[in-house]
């Protein structure tokens, strides 16, 4: 990505708190609402930003729209909720964290499996024991056996990394790549991208950056870009893509601020 993207996104980033946007009653809130309603559309739910919202603030579901759906959402928001808490601490990243975030998501949607290795759980954050492909004819992810040493790998590269990075670009590119680095590891039978997501985010909490949001409606890119990296073994296509995705979400959410502020008031009787 051009270095004039990412002058575009500071200064985006620096409107962003100047407007004083993020200090609004119930923005972080909303804000997590949204994360959590593109995160669980990417991997199939039905459920809209309104519908989040009378979900979590009003105990009411969404009529004729799967269960399932409601439950993947409200796994989430735990599983969020989750990271904001450890990112306070500044909790290391370990295969044992991970498998927290995935037991998390997972709570309820997840199932034993039994296969010709073994049996394993879904629901508690263990990982596969079988192998796994990407879609009708997509790529294979990585051996299973390979998978511990691999996720053991990864979290001391990004222990490492998180002590390292300083500037504004380095600490964004550092969630985009454990994003991507996760997602291509595949440690789990179901709920490997909305862990990847969730890690990204979780280290941006930490250096307390504005957390980045891939847009459902850019699912088909989103999906391209990462298959892209690993078929070419290279994070510039999926960094693109993040970069663009975090300057569309810094640009909406001034644009729906200036708008909001632009609306007049007339009393209503």
């Amino acid at each position: 990505m051009e270095q004039g993207v990412w002058q575009e996104i500071e200064q985006l980033y620096q409107k962003f708190q100047k407007l004083g946007i993020n200090e609004a009653v119930d923005y972080d809130k909303y804000y997590l609402y949204s994360l959590i309603t593109h995160s669980t559309a990417i991997e199939g739910s039905t459920l809209t930003e309104l519908d989040t919202q009378l979900l979590f603030d009003e105990g009411v579901t969404a009529k004729g729209k799967p269960l399932v759906h409601h439950l993947m959402n409200e796994d989430l928001k735990k599983a969020y909720e989750l990271t904001e808490e450890e990112s306070k601490h500044n909790t290391a990243i370990t295969p044992a964290f991970l498998q927290k975030l995935n037991s998390t998501l997972m709570r309820t949607t997840g199932s034993v499996h039994s296969v010709m290795s073994g049996s394993f759980d879904s629901s508690k954050g263990e990982y596969r024991l079988c192998g796994v492909m990407a879609g009708i004819g997509g790529r294979s992810y990585m051996n299973y056996q390979k998978v511990p040493a691999k996720i053991e790998e990864l979290c001391s590269i990004l222990q490492e990394r998180q002590k390292a990075v300083e500037t504004f670009r380095e600490q964004y590119e550092l969630s985009f790549n454990a994003h991507l680095n996760l997602a291509t590891i595949h440690p789990w039978v179901d709920g490997n991208g909305r862990t990847a997501r969730l890690l990204m985010n979780y280290i941006q909490f930490c250096c307390n950056l504005f957390p980045a949001k891939i847009f459902k409606e850019d699912r088909d890119a989103y999906i391209l870009s990462l298959r892209q990296s690993q078929e070419e073994e290279t994070n510039q296509p999926f960094l693109d893509f993040m970069a663009g995705q975090l300057k569309k979400s810094l640009s909406l959410e001034i644009e729906r601020f200036n708008a909001s502020q632009k609306r007049g008031f007339s009393f209503m009787f």
